[in-house]
């Protein structure tokens, strides 16, 4: 499987973290994994498109090897977007197919509805705009996000091996182990004693405010490049069909598919999910 090519993109409060693969001259794609995942996510994908694109999966703030914001921050999905906009300055991709799965596909449709003129496609994996809210726990969360926290003095948890915090992915998710290495083995740092997350433990806090599902729908209707939705069967739990099929009535030019299998479809079906891609690809504009 060909190594990929690490890249640092300094931003002006933090740099950011990619892994590509493909020739520099290739049409670009950007491609966004999901919470607490990083570029390892597209391990087994990307090399599959390499022939075709320049891949570069890019780790938003706080995932993988990106930097984590200064203490006092938060993490919203406005600040993602933010950075993947300027990420995109950097990397100099006047423009660009977008992928995303799960957190990165609600990244990816908010990029592309603030910047419809720079992408070229927009290829989504379980997942269409971000997380919405219908008014039943606004209070209760927004009390939760903002009330006082102390920063844990707890020592962070320390793996004794990769396998162990391979095992230990695996039951917080319900993905094998052959899905979870690609993601975990990015996502270790070496400690004393072992192996710990390199993820930032903030990520894991809630969000004080959530769009309005009625506002999803807005930045949804402002989508205008072609759009290829890939929805697991039977449909993810936290990503029921109604909904799902209410958003992408909101995007003028989309496909919407099925493929049977898990959340992590690219991890469990590199080849179909490539196929998908490839089979999805619309002519240079």
């Amino acid at each position: 499987m060909p190594v990929p090519t690490e890249q640092t993109i300094a931003l002006a409060h933090l740099n950011l973290r990619a892994q590509s693969w493909g020739e520099p001259a290739a049409p670009p794609l950007l491609a966004l994994h999901g919470w607490l995942d990083n570029a390892g996510s597209f391990a087994l994908l990307a090399p599959l498109l390499a022939t075709t694109y320049r891949v570069i999966a890019l780790e938003l703030p706080g995932h993988g090897h990106s930097d984590h914001p200064a203490v006092g921050s938060s993490y919203h999905y406005l600040d993602h977007v933010q950075a993947v906009l300027n990420a995109a300055e950097v990397l100099q991709l006047a423009r660009y197919t977008l992928l995303g799965h799960s957190l990165g596909a609600g990244i990816a449709a908010l990029v592309a509805a603030a910047a419809p003129e720079r992408i070229e496609q927009l290829l989504l994996i379980e997942g269409l705009g971000p997380l919405g809210d219908d008014g039943s726990t606004t209070v209760s969360r927004f009390r939760e996000a903002l009330a006082p926290r102390k920063e844990s003095s707890r020592p962070l948890r320390v793996f004794r091996s990769i396998e162990q915090a391979i095992s230990a992915r695996c039951l917080a998710s319900g993905m094998p182990a052959t899905q979870a290495r690609p993601i975990v083995e990015r996502g270790l740092i070496e400690a004393e004693g072992g192996w710990r997350w390199r993820s930032d433990p903030r990520l894991t806090r809630p969000s004080a405010v959530r769009l309005a599902e009625s506002q999803v729908h807005a930045l949804l209707r402002g989508i205008e490049a072609p759009t290829a939705l890939l929805l697991a069967h039977p449909a993810t739990s936290y990503l029921p069909s109604a909904p799902m099929q209410a958003r992408a009535e909101c995007v003028a030019n989309i496909v919407v598919s099925h493929m049977d299998g898990g959340h992590h479809l690219h991890l469990e079906h590199p080849e179909t999910v490539a196929d998908w891609i490839r089979s999805s690809r619309s002519p240079p504009s």
